[in-house]
This record gives structure tokens, sequence and C-alpha cells, in this order.
């Protein structure tokens, strides 16, 4: 693709690193919630507000961007060929990676065993604390249930509540219909829609430095709300998870980076800012259109990252993988209730399908786990998901952290897959961060 553009970046003060970073102000957020949280909890419950509106704003925002992209992308690739070979190619390391971050929460829950010893009973649960997440389990997985949540009802919903799958299949069919017959008046046609991206990329830059408000809200609110005696109580479950994920992150992506001659330090380094950021308001929409304009700005194609980012975070959810997978096996743990190999290893197959069937509805997460424990044959009662209610909150932050690095080292394998990255670019971005982050537009 072309050549290195070097950005010179001016020498930078303690003001820089400090009180005018973004950054900065996350990580000050962050310590004052916990600190709130823990002196007074009563207070700091009442702030979930500054979170709740952040994420409303930002839905309002994503659905937007995210249709605006994929459109420009897809009809800036030459042929719509092109935009099948992206996808079989994003399809295929989805369900390969994917297969080995489950295969990671089972091998470090049987290792680590967190749930043995906790001998809970069944009969001491509360149905109706999970009902919400066991009553229509049914569908969880099929292609009917994905399909459903995919097609629209109208053009507008879907934008308004941030409702990514729906607005990533409008843009695709429109993408195709423009490239299809928009012939020589395709360039007219993307024109405005390219200011409008502008347009709300520059909002979102102002949106994202309300981001320390929504960490210090999110933060208060979960330490308020849950305590530190949860984190206390499961403190083996949260450690084991967080393993499962840095070995995944290191370890997995690590070596698939490794085979590009990419550095995973390096490459985490590069998207630090946008980890931070979904790590302090558990939210993965908050770093979603940042990340594609920081990859693209770094030298990875358009058409890859109004793709596959997307797509991804709707079918590419590793860490919720894996915590899915660990979670089965703590449950079967701590209720005294074991699973041959033959059972865990069906766990994988089903959750392959199951993970795939609750895109974009609130408590997901249950729901899956709800849904591959009643596909499991109740082997394990679906009314066991009640004991994780309390410590899924402090889990999530380890997925949405998890799913992003996850999705973002998708673009890049499928960028150079399908030779859409310039490679030396994107080396040259990841050993001077500070240098590309001028360079990334809004």
């Amino acid at each position: 693709m072309g050549t290195v553009e070097k950005v010179v970046a001016k020498k930078k003060s303690w003001q820089d690193y400090t009180i005018k970073s973004l950054a900065f102000w996350v990580v000050f957020a962050i310590i004052a919630g916990i600190i709130l949280g823990v002196v007074d909890p009563k207070l700091a419950i009442a702030t979930k507000p500054g979170i709740d509106w952040f994420i409303q704003a930002l839905k309002w925002l994503v659905g937007p961007i995210i249709f605006l992209t994929i459109i420009s992308g897809i009809v800036g690739l030459e042929s719509l060929k092109e935009v099948g070979s992206i996808g079989l190619k994003a399809f295929i390391y989805f369900e390969i990676v994917s297969t080995f971050a489950l295969a990671i929460g089972i091998l470090f829950g049987n290792v680590f065993g967190p749930g043995r010893g906790m001998n809970l009973d069944v009969a001491s649960l509360d149905p109706k604390s999970v009902a919400k997440f066991t009553t229509n389990t049914g569908d969880v997985g099929s292609i009917w249930s994905i399909l459903k949540s995919a097609i629209p009802h109208d053009p507008i919903t879907p934008f308004i509540n941030g409702q990514t799958l729906q607005v990533l299949t409008m843009a695709l069919v429109i993408a195709i219909l423009i490239s299809a017959f928009g012939g020589k008046y395709k360039a007219q046609i993307l024109k405005p829609l390219e200011i409008a991206q502008t347009f709300f990329f520059k909002i979102l830059t102002i949106l994202m430095w309300l981001s320390p408000i929504a960490s210090f809200s999110a933060m208060a609110f979960l330490i308020g709300k849950f305590g530190i005696a949860s984190l206390v109580n499961m403190a083996g479950l949260l450690l084991v998870m967080l393993v499962s994920v840095l070995v995944f992150l290191f370890g997995v992506l690590g070596i698939i980076l490794w085979f590009y001659k990419i550095s995973v330090f390096k490459f985490m380094r590069f998207i630090a800012k946008e980890v931070l950021i979904v790590f302090a308001t558990s939210s993965s929409e908050s770093a979603l259109a940042p990340l594609m304009k920081r990859l693209e700005a770094a030298g990875v194609s358009r058409g890859i990252t109004g793709l596959v980012i997307p797509t991804g975070y709707s079918f590419n959810l590793d860490c919720t993988n894996i915590y899915l997978s660990l979670a089965i096996i703590f449950l079967s743990q701590a209720f005294n209730i074991p699973l041959s190999i033959g059972e865990q290893l069906s766990i994988i197959v089903i959750l392959m399908i199951t993970s795939k069937g609750a895109v974009g509805v609130t408590g997901s997460g249950f729901i899956v786990l709800a849904g591959t424990l009643s596909a499991m044959g109740g082997v394990i009662p679906v009314v066991t998901v009640a004991v994780l209610l309390g410590v899924d909150k402090f889990m999530s932050e380890m997925r949405a952290v998890g799913n992003l690095c996850g999705n973002a080292v998708a673009a890049v394998v499928v960028g150079a897959w399908d030779k859409q990255i310039d490679m030396e670019r994107f080396k040259y971005a990841l050993d001077h961060p500070e240098e590309i982050e001028d360079a990334i537009p809004g």
C-alpha cells in the first residue's frame, strides 16, 4: 500500500501526560470511584446516571459511525468479490480463535478448580432471581434467533438503541446495492457520507472527554452496590478468569501476532487508551469507533476496519467465550456435579453455537449461559447461574477488555491475510504510538 507517513511530533511536557491526558483523568476517576464506593456506598450508588447517560449517548453515535464506516469501506473496495473474501476470512478466523478461547476456559477451570470445596446446594437458590435470564432460552443459538436479532423492524430504532448487529445488516445491504448499481455515481454518493462520518467522529472526540465522569460513576456504583466483599467471596473465580484472559491475550493472540512479526506488547501499548476506557466503563461500545479510527490511521484499510471490527463485536467475543466455558466448569465444581470428558467437549461444541444467539440482548451473557445449560440436557440445573449474579459485574470489565483486544487483532490478521494493510506503516505506528495519535482523524 503506500509509504510510511511519519508525523513529526512535538516534544511533550509533563502536562501532556497528566492534566492534558484523557488516560490520566480516566485513571484518576477510577481510583476516586473506588474510594467513594468504599466510603459512602449509598452516595456511590446514586452516581449511576453518569454511566447510563454516557452509554446512551455513545449508542446514539456508534450506530451512525458504524453505518457510515461500513458503507464507505465497502464501496471503496474494488469489487464485491473483495467483500466476500474479507467476510469469509473473518468468519474462519473468528471460529478458530473462539475455539481456543473456549478450550482455555475449560482447561483453566479444571486445572485451578475455583469452585472446588464450595459445596453449594441447588435447593437453597431462588429461581426468581434468574427468571428473566432463563425464560426464553429455547431459541438461543438457533439460526432463526440470529436472523431475528439481525433484521430490524424499522430503520431508525437500531440507531437509537445501539443495536450493532441490525445497523451492520442495514449498512451491508445498502453498501452492496451501491457497489452493484451505483456505477459512475459511486463517488458522488460517497462524498456526503464521508462528510457525515467526519462530523460524527468530531462529536465522538468531544464525548470521549466526558468518559472520566462515566468511569467514576461506573466504578463507584460497582463497589457501592456489590461491595468489596463480593470480590473476596469469589476471589478464586475472579483470579482464574484473570489468568485465563491474560493467557489468551499474551499467549494465543501473542503467537498469532508473532507470525506477522508484531510484538503483542507493542500492540497492547498501541491500543492502551481504548483498553483503559473499556475497562473503566465496562462497555465495549465505548471504544468501538475510536479503535476503528486508530487502526485505519495506522494503515489498516477502511474496508477491513468497517467490516471486521463491528462484525467481531457481535460474533468474535473471545473473552466472553472464556467466561462462559469457565463458568460452566465452576458451577459443576461448586455444586459437586461431575462432568465427563465427553460432556466437557460438548460444552465447546454447544457454546460455538449458543454464543452467537443472543447478540445485542441485555443480559446476553446469562441468557447464553442458561441456554447452554439447557442444551446440555439439564446436567447442571439452569438455576445455578444465580450464584454468579454478584460477581459477574466485576468480570464484565475483563470480558470487555479481552473482546476489544481480540477484535483489534482480528482486524490486523484479516487485513494482512487479504493484503488490506500497509504493514510497514502499521509497524511504524506501533513503534511510535505518540506520533500516530496526531494522525487519527476527528
